[in-house]
């Protein structure tokens, strides 16, 4: 048998995290007191308040389900079963039970990358990779090359920005070859930013340039077709950079609320800038969506109740940003907070679209938000809440996607995401409590799972929470959450619905305070105390109808070593499969199977992309596909017939790290500095990925 693998124990900090990454990513948030004070139990009048009777009757109507298929996850195509499904074979081109390939599921047939602490992107053997486009890339017109020591406010926002996270490739017509890539720009870490930087006394200059490394980026980007090798198109006339300081339209039903309004934007309706964004979603329209997440951390001297519910600070903020603008210190502008934690939506084809803030999806910590339609056409979008003890939600639109090309068509669908009703989760467990021990241990059906409820939290103008208006629902949407009973996940990151089956699948990255004296012990959606490795959620819900109040659940993965017996993969052969620790992102191959980010590996190796089947003989059988240079996290994969790209995030983000004394070379090698950059992976042969 395998020996664990090692871990960090001199870290303190959730997972493998450094100080350093804790401090500039989320402002240390792991090490704040936790947001949520509710005591949060079912409380039966106040579901019954918000559920109607049909509400209640589809949740039933799903243990019913859950119950005649062996609780399998029920709602495949066609309104036929999961262990149907699995009978009929996979999707990937396996035969169901034993007949099946052996040398990996579709998709995945490529030898896994060992966990290694090697200062590289490491590729599976066959592959080959490039940089596609680094942190001070120049992609407008008239901005400089990027020189570390010569760096402006100008100059930067005019290149690609800071620590990437979210990515989208979109379809650009008219230029072969070419795609539209759109990135987040999660945060900015200034230590490793600026020679000689004194986090006590930082310059305008330096916080003016780190308000242009945040936001969103666009660019054109070009695959050259003997190599595989994908480049970014410098000053094309699609590119463009969002920053701080650029404009923003708040829409949708608190649009123009007296709670979203400041001294600089008396109509509660125009805001600058985007904070903090990380994971987001695509469109079936053609526009990109964005999670504002850690936004709580840019503020100073906070005081609400409100305020504490979100974690924002009561005293000076990390990078000092209230010295050189007043809306940061909520002393002088209490509501400018408001206005941050939102979906943006953005239309990247169009270089003048002001972006949305969408307030009909709610305010809190985004981390996605991946849309999938109902069969009339209507979008439902999934999101969770980065923090722990914080919830899952999604929301349902109440107008349906016009299909086509037109003017009408696409001003029609920007429109979708502003009127619908929005919901959270509440999740049950199907095995007796004293079966869930906290240790990670199977109940004795074999599987953590049960059947939940979508509770609705308000529809446009009508709030469902009693209490609350509608406007509070939205701009305190937490508090919303606690009121009505809502499940208390280990941070719940980005959400995905498959486009195979439409199941749903929802990374919970960890939780360390599960468990604790005073914080909610485990349950069976959440099994482990102190839980360091995270696992992933499977949801089904209706294939014909996801705007239902009703799901079924299991647990798809519990993360960790294999070795150790609180580690679960779906099942499958765990001497078979690769380790895994702390899942962030996710995404879908075109073969169906789900490739894991990680941010925090608590194994004691560097972070990773991992690839896993979801359906089939082979299902949970998960391959490490690649690995992260030193302090470095996996963001914003995706998986494309012939290419993986993966943002390289925080790049040497290793305690007691600085411009000076750099805990990395990569990408440029020794003497450079360091910076986060987009990778492109493909096939040496010319081949798909894993086939």
């Amino acid at each position: 048998m395998r020996k664990l693998l090692p871990l960090l124990s001199s870290n303190p900090h959730p997972g493998g995290r450094s100080a350093l990454t804790c401090r500039y990513r989320c402002g240390d948030a792991c090490f704040h007191e936790v947001p949520n004070k509710s005591d949060n139990e079912y409380v039966g009048d106040v579901i019954a308040g918000a559920m109607s009777r049909r509400s209640m009757m589809r949740a039933a109507a799903v243990v019913t389900v859950v119950t005649a298929a062996g609780s399998a996850l029920a709602f495949g195509p066609g309104g036929s079963s999961a262990s149907a499904a699995l009978a009929a074979g996979d999707g990937n081109g396996n035969a169901g039970g034993a007949g099946g390939k052996t040398d990996g599921a579709r998709g995945l047939r490529f030898t896994p990358v060992a966990p290694n602490t090697a200062d590289q992107v490491t590729i599976p053997s066959g592959y080959a990779q490039n940089v596609v486009i680094r942190w001070g890339d120049p992609i407008l017109r008239g901005a400089p090359d990027f020189n570390p020591d010569k760096q402006t406010a100008k100059a930067q926002a005019g290149q690609f920005g800071y620590n990437t996270d979210f990515l989208s490739l979109l379809p650009l017509k008219g230029e072969r070859g070419r795609q539209v890539l759109v990135a987040n720009h999660e945060y900015t870490d200034e230590i490793l930013m600026f020679r000689g930087y004194d986090s006590a006394k930082p310059t305008r200059e330096q916080v003016e340039i780190a308000w242009a490394a945040h936001g969103l980026s666009v660019v054109v980007v070009e695959e050259d077709r003997k190599s595989g090798k994908l480049t970014a198109v410098t000053r094309h006339q699609l590119n463009r950079r969002l920053t701080v300081t650029s404009e923003f339209k708040l829409t949708g039903p608190a649009a123009g609320s007296d709670l979203l309004r400041t001294s600089a934007d008396r109509t509660g309706s125009k805001v600058f800038g985007t904070l903090n964004n990380c994971a987001g979603g695509t469109t079936p329209w053609g526009t990109t969506l964005h999670g504002e997440e850690n936004f709580n951390q840019y503020f100073a001297n906070g005081s609400s109740d409100t305020d504490k519910r979100y974690g924002i600070s009561t005293t000076a903020s990390e990078r000092k940003w209230e010295l050189f603008d007043k809306r940061f210190d909520l002393k002088q502008e209490p509501n400018e907070a408001h206005r941050f934690g939102w979906v943006v939506e953005l239309d990247p084809y169009d270089p003048d679209f002001t972006p949305r803030k969408r307030t009909a999806l709610g305010r809190f910590k985004h981390e996605a938000a991946q849309p999938r339609l109902t069969a009339d056409g209507r979008p439902v979008v999934y999101m969770g809440d980065d923090e722990r003890f914080d919830y899952l939600y999604k929301f349902v639109s109440s107008k349906q996607m016009k299909k086509g090309d037109s003017r009408a068509a696409h001003e029609h669908n920007l429109t979708l995401l502003d009127e619908g009703t929005l919901y959270v989760a509440k999740l049950t467990g199907d095995s007796p409590a004293g079966e869930i021990d906290g240790t990670g241990k199977l109940p004795n059906d074999g599987e953590f799972d049960g059947s939940g409820v979508w509770i609705p939290l308000a529809t446009g103008d009508v709030s469902h929470v009693p209490g609350m208006t509608a406007d509070e629902v939205y701009v305190f949407t937490r508090l919303a959450g606690d009121k009505v009973g809502a499940t208390k996940m280990d941070r719940p990151e980005d959400v995905e619905p498959s486009p195979r089956t439409g199941r749903v699948y929802v990374a919970l990255t960890n939780n360390t305070d599960r468990g604790k004296a005073g914080k909610a012990g485990a349950d069976e959606a959440n099994p482990r105390n102190a839980n360091k490795h995270g696992h992933i959620l499977e949801l089904a819900e209706n294939w014909d109808d996801p705007a239902g109040d009703g799901f079924a659940w299991r647990l798809f993965l519990v993360a960790g070593d294999p070795n150790d017996p609180a580690t679960y993969f779906a099942g499958f052969p765990k001497d078979k499969v690769s380790p895994i620790s702390c899942p962030d992102n996710v995404a879908f191959d075109p073969h169906g199977n789900l490739w894991i980010a990680t941010d925090g590996n608590a194994l004691g190796v560097h972070d990773g992309l991992f690839g896993v089947a979801t359906q089939g003989d082979r299902r949970g059988e998960l391959k490490q596909f690649l690995t992260m240079p030193n302090g470095a996290e996996t963001c914003g994969p995706i998986v494309q017939d012939r290419r993986v790209l993966v943002a390289v995030q925080h790049p040497g983000e290793v305690d007691g790290a600085s411009v000076e004394k750099p805990a990395s070379a990569w990408p440029d090698g020794p003497g450079k500095i360091v910076r986060p950059s987009v990778v492109s992976v493909w096939r040496k042969d010319g081949s798909d990925i894993g086939v």
